[in-house]
């Protein structure tokens, strides 16, 4: 509708800014809110549902940090509770793996669809997502959901054959891309065919990496580099992090590879933990 209120939460120099809060706001006739703050200390963990509160605002599209960073500040959603959120439809998120623990956080504090979706800054637009335009799919925690119209998104192993369903491997995007795509990099059309377009033929290589269900849901779990090799298992630094992110106490995690004489790489997490947490960290390691 003409008469909503958008906002993405995003920075205008990067691709959500072009796409998602300059141009197809615009294009729509869309409201679009530019905000200039953070989350949190700005001046405090309601700064977003004040945002929504005083501008009516519909429909909100951000990252999962951002989430995170309140829920850190936050965990018990007090701020929430001190404005009007009545024209509150739903939330977007993009930009990195949105881990199942913190969309179950903004479902239950927010009572509105929580929207993982998948896109690049190649692509300028989705690449998977429930889209609420069409109709609502159920929501698989954990993954971006379907492609959307225009993709046809599959998974090759490093054996460059097709994965079965469930397989890991390497997202891939059969060409050619729908339009609103990159179609070249400035200036370097050779590179763009050789970083992109070379590692698998006919298809762009989006340098992510995972699998896609039974039902054709596509799981992101990590960059195609953050795949870790720990005594010949090829892990998922993300499908680590999920299980972190789950402890009560932990509310934003990193994992990553250190070289291991026997195993080749051993996996090793650091967490940041949700404010007012008195457990000691050893305590916290050991669960």
């Amino acid at each position: 509708m003409t008469d909503d209120i958008w906002w993405s939460a995003s920075d205008i120099g990067w691709i959500v800014g072009h796409s998602y809060i300059v141009y197809a706001p615009l294009f729509k006739g869309c409201t679009t809110v530019l905000f200039e703050g953070k989350p949190v200390g700005t001046p405090d963990a309601g700064a977003f549902w004040k945002i929504i509160s005083d501008y009516k605002v519909k429909s909100l599209f951000t990252a999962p940090t951002a989430f995170r960073a309140i829920k850190k500040e936050d965990p018990e959603g007090k701020f929430f509770s001190k404005y009007d959120l009545s024209s509150f439809e739903s939330l977007f998120l993009a930009g990195e793996r949105a881990d199942p623990d913190t969309i179950k956080w903004a479902e239950n504090l927010l009572k509105v669809p929580v929207i993982d979706h998948w896109w690049q800054t190649e692509t300028s637009w989705a690449i998977s997502s429930n889209c609420t335009g069409i109709e609502m799919m159920k929501t698989k925690y954990g993954s971006a959901c379907k492609a959307v119209p225009g993709y046809d998104v599959k998974i090759i192993k490093p054996d460059q054959t097709l994965a079965k369903p469930n397989e890991m491997g390497d997202i891939v995007v059969k060409l050619p891309l729908p339009p609103g795509t990159f179609p070249t990099l400035w200036n370097a059309d050779q590179r763009y065919k050789e970083n992109y377009m070379t590692n698998y033929e006919g298809y762009y290589q989006t340098y992510d990496a995972g699998h896609i269900d039974d039902d054709g849901y596509i799981w992101i779990m990590s960059r195609t580099d953050d795949i870790i090799n720990v005594a010949g298992h090829r892990l998922s630094t993300g499908a680590i992090e999920e299980v972190l992110s789950e402890h009560q106490s932990v509310a934003e995690c990193a994992v990553l590879g250190i070289a291991d004489k026997l195993k080749g790489q051993l996996p090793i997490g650091l967490v940041v933990l949700k404010s007012g947490v008195d457990k000691d960290d050893e305590t916290i390691s050991k669960e």
